[in-house]
């Protein structure tokens, strides 16, 4: 018997350094194609997926206003690195065979689509992965609040949060050995405890609008899978 979807629609988050492989800068080639297959996989299975990618394999944008640079100069550069990441991403997928949109917070008509909720939306329940660049189009706004936003404002079922780590724990389990695994946590506990999970902006607007969130290692193929049928692993972020 077939194994069937848990989610209808969800919304991927990337991170920007997800895509850079071991190069340490940029964009690896092959990661993006591992990535790809992955999303294409689930694609396969009927599942409606929208994805944001992260801007970090080029520039921080909060790191970058710590170096000197104008904080809001260093956040539009941050934008413009998520839809360089975006066409890597997109140029990945099409030749896994997706059809796909990259849609932007702000204008670049000549390579994207401008954001328009109820067009992502069309292009979602016609099958197309729709990767959403440039953050929320506002400095001071990470990618993560753009992925909570375009979740609700899609309709998502789940927002996915793809890490280098198993889930959520108590501490950097890459610096505390014995550091404590989540299976589901409260949003409060996360605000409270100042887990990094997703920035406070991002916690706050998926509690508020009850999105769960499910953390889990993007590292391990076949977790994106697992996941989107169903099996527990990783951290569920819900009330």
């Amino acid at each position: 018997m077939k194994a069937e979807p848990v989610f209808r629609r969800i919304l991927l988050k990337v991170s920007g350094e997800a895509l850079m492989g071991n190069q340490g800068f940029g964009v690896d080639p092959a990661t993006a194609a591992r990535i790809a297959a992955e999303v294409a996989d689930i694609r396969a299975l009927g599942v409606e997926i929208g994805v944001v990618v992260g801007g970090g394999n080029f520039i921080r944008g909060v790191a970058a206003s710590e170096s000197g640079l104008d904080r809001v100069v260093a956040d539009q550069m941050g934008m413009l690195a998520t839809v360089i990441n975006s066409l890597a991403l997109q140029d990945a997928l099409e030749k896994q065979g997706c059809h796909t949109r990259v849609v932007t917070a702000i204008e670049i008509r000549e390579i994207a689509e401008p954001f328009i909720r109820r067009r992502a939306i069309r292009h979602l329940e016609k099958g197309r992965v729709v990767i959403f660049a440039a953050g929320t189009g506002s400095p001071y706004f990470s990618t993560d609040t753009a992925a909570a936003l375009r979740a609700i404002e899609v309709k998502a079922d789940v927002i996915l949060k793809a890490t280098k780590v198993d889930g959520v724990y108590d501490a950097d389990p890459q610096q505390v050995p014995e550091a404590k695994l989540f299976s589901q946590i409260d949003y409060k506990e996360v605000l409270a405890r100042g887990l990094k999970v997703m920035d406070t902006t991002a916690i706050s607007m998926a509690m508020e609008n009850s999105v769960p969130i499910i953390v889990f290692n993007l590292n391990i193929p076949g977790n994106l899978k697992r996941v989107v049928l169903g099996e527990k692993l990783g951290s569920l972020v819900a009330p």
